[in-house]
């Protein structure tokens, strides 16, 4: 007689999911609008800086949270990420220089430095290990929705109101994420308190080697979503929509509709065999995206995104998880955060450079982001004759 599953639709899990939704949803309705934002301060040279100095500080504040995630506490973790937002979204109307705006873009990159790192250990803590894959999809359905909705709202509300407004909303999402996160029961048995020396970071606590295969696939992945925020909104109004969040809920809510499937498939088939097939879609999507001129193009190009990207994240935040030891959950993820920020950062790095308010240059930056994913995609399949410590193979 097979035995039932247990569910993983428990309060933590739900109450979870929702704080990631409202987190995700506060820092992400400012893309769109941020570049002509900077333009406005006299700082449109500095576009490619909006994101990379977010994600620099996010992938620095990584061995910290994670380090911290496995010592004090995983709730802690993530109220300190909802309270760099919540912080943040006030003070953008204050400073109102170009290197005050690109401080707080530094300062703001430390919330996706906390939270989703304790958040991914805390959904491995309160799910059977048959069912990681699965959480994780659900989990990064929430998050995703706030990836959608996001931007949609935050092009509305400066459209309709003012930027000004935009900011103190993402504060209020932020607040809302922390009232929901600080009700939830920590699952770290041997906590620790809180102490300066836990600051102090070896080297064997940058990251974690067992992480390593994780590590590569995810750096040459994230270089496309680099590029794609930086750019999209310049090359959304080149294509002829007015709303400049309309790309980005396209591609999430196609994502949506892949992770639980893609997350329940890497639970059954092995992660590999899903991690393949997504990043062969990615290669076709950015470089359908950088030949579209037509809205319909264009539109279909999200699509494909969302579908490669629905069925990546799932896939790999499990695989995180199950090339890492228990005592080490924290660091494993923080080891992945740090390549995807790495990522995130020098593909907005390099798509601004190169873009240098030059339209005509944004497909090859796409095909160039491309060409990035297609090493994701040699390494995952060069990797499979090593050995490897995994509970799914391909």
């Amino acid at each position: 007689m097979l035995k039932a599953k247990t569910s993983i639709y428990s309060l933590q899990f739900i109450l979870v999911c929702l704080s990631s939704f409202l987190f995700s949803s506060s820092f992400n309705m400012l893309i769109p609008e941020l570049p002509a934002y900077l333009s406005g301060l006299g700082g449109g040279e500095y576009k490619g800086l909006i994101i990379a100095l977010f994600t620099l500080t996010a992938g620095i504040s990584r061995p910290f949270s994670g380090k911290l995630t496995d010592k004090i506490g995983r709730v802690p973790v993530m109220a300190v990420g909802s309270i760099v937002c919540l912080i943040c979204g006030f003070l953008y109307p204050v400073l109102t220089t170009v290197s005050g705006f690109l401080f707080l873009r530094l300062l703001h990159g430390f919330s996706t430095g906390f939270k989703p790192t304790a958040t991914a250990a805390y959904v491995a803590d309160i799910v059977p290990s048959d069912r990681w894959g699965e959480a994780m999809g659900i989990h990064g359905l929430f998050f995703s929705t706030g990836m959608a909705i996001g931007p949609a709202i935050g092009s509305a509300i400066t459209q309709y109101y003012s930027i000004n407004v935009l900011f103190y909303c993402s504060s209020l999402f932020a607040f809302l994420s922390i009232a929901i996160i600080i009700n939830v029961k920590e699952t770290l048995k041997a906590k620790q308190k809180f102490k300066v020396q836990l600051l102090k970071i070896s080297r064997h606590e940058l990251i974690n080697k067992q992480a390593l295969p994780v590590f590569w696939i995810t750096l040459f992945s994230y270089v496309s979503y680099g590029a794609l925020i930086t750019l999209i909104p310049d090359w959304t109004t080149h294509i002829g929509l007015k709303n400049k969040g309309i790309f980005f809920m396209v591609f999430t809510i196609a994502s949506l509709v892949m992770r639980f499937l893609a997350g329940k498939a890497s639970d059954n088939y092995g992660r590999k065999p899903v991690l393949k097939i997504s990043l062969i879609v990615l290669c076709i999507a950015l470089v359908w995206i950088g030949a579209a001129q037509t809205i319909t193009g264009f539109i279909i190009g999200a699509v494909l995104y969302g579908v490669a990207t629905g069925m990546l994240s799932p896939a790999i935040s499990a695989w995180t998880v199950d090339l890492s030891d228990a005592d080490k959950r924290g660091l494993s993820v923080a080891t992945m955060y740090i390549a995807l920020e790495a990522g995130i950062g020098l593909g907005a790095f390099f798509a601004g450079w190169f873009f240098q308010d030059t339209i005509q240059r944004i497909p090859y930056i796409f095909y160039g982001a491309a060409i990035a994913n297609g090493l994701a995609v040699i390494y995952l399949f060069l990797h499979k004759n090593k050995p490897k410590p995994m509970l799914f193979s391909a």
